[in-house]
Parts: C-alpha cells; structure tokens; sequence
C-alpha cells in the first residue's frame, strides 16, 4: 500500500453494520445504483441493491486485507484452477460477514423478504462438478484462516449447459449465467497482459556468446481481469479476490474489411479470439473444441503468472526469492502449462540460466491429482503444441530430455521405465502428457484421501514414486462447513450451536461435543424434527417443479453427482428395478416406503452416460406410475444438478449413494456434505468413505462389495461378469428387463446397449460382482431405518464424527506440508 492509497482509505468514512446503516446503504443503491424509487423498484433492483449493500463492506475489508501482504513481504498461495463452483454468494457473504440477520430484519422492515431476494441469484456458472467445488471451499478456508493467497481462473461466458429432460433425455442449453451482468465483480480494464499463439521461434546469441530463444510472429489475445471479492467467516476476517480472465482481441475491428462492405469479416478476428473464454469445456470430439479447450488452458494461465510476476517485482528487484514469496499450486493437471511457460519468462524474458530457472520453477509449483482412471490423464499431441505453442514444446523437449538423462543415470539400460516415464508419449501418436509434466516440475504431488494416494504411488505414478519417494504425499480433501452446514441447512446449525456455541463454524471438532446428545431423547427429537423439515422444503420443491408427489415419511436415498460409469448410478438402478420386481410378485407384504432421488449433468458427447439418464427417465415413469407400488417406491431425477439444487438436496438427504467401483473415485466430497447433515454412507471402501468409516465408526455407515485390492487380482485373474448374471436369478431379471425393452416401449433395443456392456463388454467397473453385496446391505439399511430411534442415533454420530473433513484442516495441511505459509491477519481499522 503506497503512502498515497493508505491516504485515501484514511479519509474513506467506516461503513457501520448496524440496522440505520444497512438500511441507509440500501436506499442509496435503490436510487443511486438502480435509479428507481424505493415504490417501483422490482425485486431484481432490491437483490441488486442488496449486493451492493454488501459488497461495499467487502470492499472495506478487501481494502484492509491486499494491500497489507506487499506490505509485510508475506509469501502468497496462488490457486489455479479451470473450475471454481462458487454457487451463491448473497447469502455466503452475509452470513461470512455476521449481517445475515440484521439484513433480513432490515429489509422485512422495507417490504421485501430476503430469502426472495437470495432466490433471485443466477449462479455463477463456472464449474461443473467436484473439481470446482473443492476449489471454491479451498478459496474459502484459505481467507478464513488469513492465509495470503488468491484464486484464479477464466471468466466464463457460457457455463457447461444447463441441462433439462425433454422425453426422458438429456438436452444441453447454453447456460448465458451473465446474461444480466454480475454485480459481485469488478472489471480491470487497466490489468489487461498478452498472450500469444501460433508464431514461431527465432535464435540469436547474445553478448555473452549464450544462444537464446524469440517467440516471434505470434498471434495476440488480451487477457482482461474481473475480480470478484471473496470473504472469509467471522468478525474482522480477511476478504481476497478470485480473478478470473475475460479474452479480449488485441483489435475490435477491421475498417478494409468494412469499407468493402464483408461486416462478417471485419469481426472475424474479434469473435474468435474471445471465444476462448466463451464456454466452460468447449467439447473435445472436435478438432476445433480440443484446440480451443487446449487455449483456454494456456490463457489463464499465462494471464495468471504475468500478473504474479508483476505483484512480485513491485516488492522485489531479484527473482531469486521467487519460491520463498509465492507458492502456485495447480488444481490438476488443466494449468501444468504454467511449468514451461514460467521457464519461458524466466530463461527468454530474464534471460536466467536453465538450471537457475528450474530450480525457481520446481520450488514454486505444486500439483494436486485427482484421477487414477489413465483415460481421464490429460495428453495433448504434440502437432497441437508445435502449432500454438511452439516455445514451450521446445522448453518440454528440453524438460524431458534432462530428466530421462537422471533417470538414466540411477536406472541405466532400463528403455522400458524410460518409455514409461517420459513427458512424451512416443507410441501412436506422439503426445504430451501433462500429468508426468506436472509431476516432474513440482516439488510436491499430493492425492486427495489415503486410498487413492497409495494407489497413485503404486499404479499411475509408480515409476515416478520410486524416482522421487518424497515428493508424493496424501492430503484428504474436505468441505467448508459455512456452505455445506451453516448456510446450506440453517436449522441444523441453529439446533447444534444452541448447544454447544458457534465455535464449530471454523473449528468442525468441536462437534464431537454433539456424541453423548446422541442417547439425549430431547436432542434426537429435534434433530428428527430438522431433517423433516427439510424433506417436507424438498418434497415441496419436487411437487412444484417436476409434479411427482412424495410420500416424506419414505427413506430419502439420494445420489446425486456427476453421470459417469464409474460412479455407478447405473448399480442404483439395478437394485431399484429389482425392489420394484419383489413389490409386484407380493404386493401385500409390507415394505419400507422409498424415495430414491437422481442428480446430475452428462457430458454432451458422453452417449453411454446420456442412455443411463434415459434409462432413469423410463425407470422413474413406469414406477411412478404403477398402481400396485402407490407411494412405496418412487423415484425422481432432479435436472441442472448445481451447488443451489445441491444446497436444497443434502439436507433432507438420509441415505448417502456413495457407491463408486473401489479404486476408481479419489476422494468424493459428497460423501461429506450429505454426512456432515445427518445423512448415513451406504457405499464402498472407496475414496474418502474409507476414512469416513474410520471416524464414524463401522457401525455407522453401510460398506458393501469388493476392495481396490480385490478388483485389481480380479482384473489381472479374469473376470467374466456372465458367472454374476447365471448364478443370481433377480439380476437376471433385471438385466432381461431391460434389454428386452420392458421400459422402453416401442423400442425393444433402446437400452440394449447397457444391457451389452455389462455381459459382453467386460462389466469395466464390476456392477455385477458388487450386486448381491449392493442388495444385501440396501436389506441391512431398511432394517435399520424401521427402528427410527436407532436411525436418528446413528444420523447424530455422522454429523459429530465429521470434524475431520473440513476444508480448513485441509489448507492447514497444504500450508504446513506444501506452501510453507503463515496466517497474516490485517490490523482492524
């Protein structure tokens, strides 16, 4: 903060939070901002004004925090990541900030209710799943335990799609979230960098006889920055920023195309430059979607180290203190880019030496992996990178190749490990791989639960583990419980800090204290009395958007999450089919009412994922439907899955589907969420379920099916899922069922394909193998369920044994074991 600017806060009035003060703050906007009268002014005005409200004293705070880590030298975490699911921020905001209450009392006094107005929120559309969500909760412990840091990413136009169902399927339609503007941002004309494409590269020697390196006749895109305030939790509490990145064309327009009369052409540059950030994941079964999906990539990127360089030079005239200064650690494998591109500045820009640039560069980056699927490894052809970035495939080759030349020297003669191992992927098609860059230009690669860090060290990354055994280390991922407890299910909150105080919302082990309240008759009728009551909200919520009547005395078994074969909605369905089947055959035997409820988004070229939403689809009519089953059984399928519906969905949620293949899902985060609020696991030993086991307690959540190590023998002994399909009569009826055509009539062969996957495509992710154990442990859950008594103790336990997965231990963890960075709190004004 430079004398003048600490100037010009000092003469900038305190904005007060008391009553007169927010209401004040409203009326101004109401008329200053919205230009309207307080009479005419439409609800959007009101929400608007009410941002406004807020984000001037998030801009006070804001104004007390960034200034103050240039001017204590404290080193700074940069997050880089292509998705942040940030979901609402009104709501967030106010409840961070402590002016939840007093804004909802001030506005009721003005006629407008703020629950309306929070409802009028377009969510941010700049995630799609896991990935973003776990970003936006490390963004938000970050700046709740003051750690100096910033977010950054792209400023999407267009978000993945929204999705809706028309006949039973999937539909994608373009998901404009910035349609109306967003009031939470500030645009920076004024932060405005290049970054290049294409071009080519030019040598030269220098006065030192040292050849260096141009990247030359390129083309330019402007990335432009938008800021948008993010608060931590509590009195005082720091407020940093995510900057996102708008493409901008270096030129609007083109006057000799114009002045011949080719409008079309005079544009051209414009548009296709700033398509770049025009859509999250642009598809990628196009030539044209990869390309530009692989520019998105580099833009951000790009942008984000010109602009850490910058904030870093303003303090410092050597880059030698670089690592000591800034940590950047890469949020999979979508910014690995940034390792060649920060050797770029700092050997063609700076003109270091290699091995002093490498040093510099290894130090600063860190890389989280999230997938041990090899498909899912990003690879990138190297014709793509000779083509748009021609220095940086230089800079990789020269990676590499000093690399192997190590790996030589500990391992030499082995050509296999050096094929393995190396950043290029020789056979085939020649390739990057962007995960190996990542890993052999970091200093740490972490895993996100215990499970899937060993798997990493023993599978996809083995011959890297043997090469660097200290680099690799678990760190569980987690969620905020500001978003996912306090803000998400209210009366839960309120029931748990009037009995053991607030101090849980930043340390969440403190809920242990909730363990002896679990055998408290009074303590386990109001926590039944919550989760009613948030079923009733949800069921309500279905009736008006889908028309489905619910019965909310039935067990709500919900999996909700990203649509893909691995996560096994597919499994979910087998076994409802198989309750409707014994529904039928005795129809006057009595059974636990079930709801089953379906969420989530396939990927618009993912047919096998879009034919299982289908699937659901055609399930869900014929169950609904079916005058025998009445409100025994039903089933739901909730579209646009995003952190609002998600926010409505895990409260009333009392079965937890976490039932992924073992081996296959890093951690979840689901699985979290929905136990955090009460919600028993019914799952398998995958991911973080196996460390939620270990603080619930077996007796505490629903484990079924085969092991990682189990499924990995099978796969190497043989695996013949038509064993599964012979052996069990109800399995076969179901699979029959469905590839018959009995739910899709008219079209006899519609899921013929699923049916074809599983008994001769190999079964990939062992639906049938795990069924019975499924079916087995679904008996053990209604068991459980009818004796509610027992269920609410259990549902109690879940909530209290869940401490260890909050985010803020989480960035704890980075910051001791990764970043080496201290809290820095700024002194209150």
């Amino acid at each position: 903060m430079t004398p003048e600017s600490e100037n010009l806060h000092s003469l900038s009035p305190k904005i007060g939070d008391d009553p007169a003060s927010v209401k004040r703050s409203l009326g101004k906007h109401i008329v200053l901002s919205m230009g309207k009268d307080p009479v005419s002014a439409t609800e959007h005005d009101w929400y608007t004004s009410t941002v406004y409200m807020l984000r001037d004293r998030l801009i006070q705070r804001w104004i007390e925090t960034i200034p103050q880590y240039q001017k204590s030298d404290a080193k700074i975490v940069y997050y880089l990541s292509l998705e942040f699911l940030v979901g609402r921020s009104l709501t967030n905001g106010l409840l961070n900030m402590g002016l939840h209450e007093v804004t909802r009392k001030v506005l009721n006094e003005m006629g407008n209710q703020l629950e309306h107005l929070c409802e009028v929120e377009v969510e941010a559309a700049l995630g799609n799943g896991g990935l973003g969500r776990l970003a936006a909760c490390m963004l938000d412990s970050m700046i709740t335990l003051r750690l100096p840091s910033y977010g950054y990413g792209i400023r999407y136009e267009y978000g993945m799609f929204k999705q809706k169902i028309e006949q039973g399927c999937q539909v994608e339609h373009p998901e404009n979230w910035l349609r109306i503007g967003n009031p939470w941002e500030f645009q920076h004309s004024e932060v405005l960098y290049s970054v290049k494409f294409f071009g080519r590269v030019q040598k030269s020697t220098d006065a030192a006889g040292q050849i260096r390196h141009h990247w030359v006749d390129a083309d330019e895109v402007m990335a432009m920055a938008y800021d948008i305030p993010i608060p931590g939790y509590g009195p005082h509490s720091n407020v940093s920023v995510l900057r996102l990145w708008s493409a901008k064309s270096s030129r609007d327009f083109d006057l000799k195309y114009f002045n011949e009369g080719n409008y079309i052409k005079a544009v051209e540059d414009k548009v296709e430059t700033e398509n770049i950030s025009k859509v999250l994941y642009p598809s990628d079964s196009t030539h044209v979607g990869r390309e530009l999906r692989f520019k998105q990539q580099y833009f951000f990127v790009s942008a984000a180290l010109q602009d850490i360089l910058h904030r870093f030079m303003q303090n410092h005239t050597s880059l030698e203190q670089f690592p000591e200064k800034v940590a950047i650690q890469l949020n999979d494998t979508h910014p690995s880019i940034g390792i060649p591109e920060l050797m770029r500045i700092l050997i063609d820009d700076h003109q270091l030496e290699w091995e002093n640039a490498w040093s510099i560069t290894s130090r600063t980056f860190a890389y989280t992996n999230h997938t041990l699927l090899p498909e899912a490894l990003e690879t990138w052809p190297v014709h793509l990178f000779e083509s748009l970035l021609p220095r940086h495939l230089q800079i990789i080759y020269d990676i590499n190749d000093r690399f192997l030349k190590e790996v030589s020297l500990q391992y030499p003669g082995n050509k296999e490990l050096i094929k393995r191992i190396s950043i290029i992927q020789e056979e085939g098609e020649r390739r990057v791989r962007m995960a190996h860059l990542a890993v052999v230009g970091s200093h740490k690669v972490n895993g996100v639960s215990k499970l899937h860090t060993r798997l990493m060290k023993e599978t996809i990354f083995a011959d890297f583990y043997r090469f660097y055994p200290d680099r690799f280390l678990s760190i569980t991922n987690g969620i905020t419980p500001r978003r996912w407890l306090n803000q998400s299910n209210p009366r839960l909150s309120q029931l748990i800090s009037s009995r053991i105080g607030e101090r849980w919302k930043t340390h969440l082990e403190e809920l242990k204290q909730l363990i002896p309240l679990a055998d408290d008759p009074e303590f386990s009728q109001a926590f039944w009395e919550v989760k009613m009551s948030n079923k009733t909200k949800l069921a309500g919520l279905i009736k008006k958007n889908l028309g489905i009547e619910v019965n909310v005395d039935s067990l709500f078994d919900i999996q909700v999450k990203r649509l893909h074969e691995y996560k096994r909605q597919l499994l979910n369905i087998l076994h409802l089919i198989t309750l409707y089947n014994r529904i039928r055959s005795n129809p006057l035997i009595s059974r636990l009412p079930r709801t089953v409820i379906f969420g989530g988004k396939a990927a618009p070229d993912y047919t096998y994922a879009k034919l299982i939403i289908n699937l659901i689809h055609n399930v869900a009519d014929i169950i609904n439907h079916d005058p025998l089953i009445q409100d025994r059984l039903k089933v739901v399928f909730i579209p646009n899955y995003d952190v609002s519906t998600a926010e409505d969905i895990i409260p009333a949620c009392e079965l937890s589907e976490q039932i992924s293949t073992a081996g296959t899902e890093a951690s979840g985060t689901g699985n979290m969420k929905m136990a955090l609020n009460g919600a028993l696991i019914i799952g398998t030993l995958d991911g973080a379920n196996i460390e939620i086991l270990e603080e619930v307690g077996e007796e505490n959540i629903f484990i079924f099916g085969l092991t990682a190590d189990r499924i990995g023998k099978l796969r190497k002994e043989g695996y013949d899922p038509n064993v599964y399909y012979n052996a069990n009569p109800e399995l076969k009826q179901v699979l029959d069922m469905i590839g018959s055509g009995f739910f899709s009539p008219g079209s006899s062969d519609r899921f013929r394909p699923i049916v074809d996957s599983l008994l001769r495509g190999g079964d990939r992710y062992f639906l049938l193998a795990d069924f019975e154990s499924y079916v087995a442990c679904q008996e053990r859950v209604e068991t459980v369920y009818q004796n509610r008594r027992e269920w609410i103790r259990r549902s109690i336990l879940n909530t209290a044994n869940m401490g260890k997965f909050s985010s803020d231990r989480v960035v704890q963890e980075y910051a001791e074991k990764i970043w080496n960075v201290r809290p820095y709190s700024a002194p209150p004004s």
